[in-house]
């Protein structure tokens, strides 16, 4: 039980992400991406943090150990500021298509890491699988170049797949919402403090009410985000929560198709199957039919 409810927490991240990938495109125009990287992460600390009021599980809170904030705060520092401030600096000197190709192999990092760090077992369904997301992959992305920018992004993305396994860890003793609230609210510090050295901070106090807005929005989609993602990781195994992810490009593509008017090529179509394959076989026939029966999941974090 505790199983498919993690897979459909995260199932339910995925399809935030797909969602939330098409808003951005939209959000970032005329943006400071690194601004707009630590409004996003700010707010989410304090919607967050909110939440864990509302809950009544602020005791958890003032019971973290030494040890548990720091390990927190590594979670805020690689995975909620570092990565995102290479990612957006690399994305500016590469294309999407390559960024794209190498953030989706994100799955297979944090696969190996958990396989080293936590002993999760990687059975013969998995490798099969493994190899079905990464040709899908492939066959949407088809990246055509490697260089420093791409190099930078695939830092980014190991440092993530790092930060999955080191929260894996974490969960065993703090549920997700303290989980993420450690990962927003220290990456948010990690980032301001990036914002001062380089003297960009004047660049919070400049904004629109368009960009507001667009803040608000991009916030509510990465709360959600991590909402589901880390309760979900804390009943899911990493590789296996990692690699439901990848669902999010085709709903990405989807909204695309359905609301730009963009085409989906005979390719990037055979990607899409292999990648919804890949994601079926990972967890085979039996678990989605039962999955599919639950009436939905409590996703209130559990008490410590």
């Amino acid at each position: 039980m505790s199983q498919r409810t993690g897979f459909i927490l995260v199932l339910l991240t995925a399809l935030v992400s797909g969602v939330s990938i098409f808003a951005n495109s939209f959000a970032v125009q005329g943006f400071n991406t690194f601004t707009f990287t630590f409004l996003k992460t700010a707010v989410v600390a304090v919607f967050l943090f909110s939440i864990i009021i509302l809950l009544k599980d602020f005791k958890a809170i003032k019971t973290i150990s030494k040890k548990q904030a720091g390990q927190l705060a590594a979670i805020g520092l690689i995975g909620g500021s570092i990565p995102f401030l290479l990612f957006f600096y690399a994305l500016n000197l590469t294309n999407a298509l390559n960024a794209g190709f190498l953030h989706k192999t994100l799955f297979l990092w944090a696969s190996i890491f958990a396989f080293f760090f936590l002993k999760e077992k990687l059975d013969k369904k998995f490798i099969a699988a493994a190899l079905l997301l990464l040709a899908g992959n492939f066959l949407l992305f088809n990246i055509n170049a490697f260089g420093l920018p791409e190099l930078l992004i695939l830092i980014a993305t190991i440092l993530w797949a790092a930060e999955n396994t080191l929260s894996k860890h974490v969960l065993k003793d703090l549920s997700g919402t303290i989980v993420a609230f450690g990962r927003m609210f220290f990456g948010s510090i990690f980032i301001l403090a990036f914002l001062a050295f380089t003297g960009q901070r004047v660049s919070i106090l400049v904004l629109s009410m368009q960009q507001i807005q667009w803040v608000l929005i991009s916030s509510a989609f990465l709360l959600a985000f991590v909402f589901t993602f880390y309760s979900g990781l804390k009943r899911l195994p990493v590789h296996k929560a990692t690699a439901v992810l990848l669902l999010a490009q085709p709903i990405t593509a989807l909204l695309s198709f359905a609301f730009l008017g963009k085409q989906v090529s005979i390719q990037q179509g055979f990607g899409f199957l292999l990648i919804i394959s890949g994601v079926f076989l990972l967890f085979g026939v039996g678990f989605f039919l039962h999955a599919s029966k639950i009436k939905g999941p409590s996703i209130v974090p559990r008490r410590n």
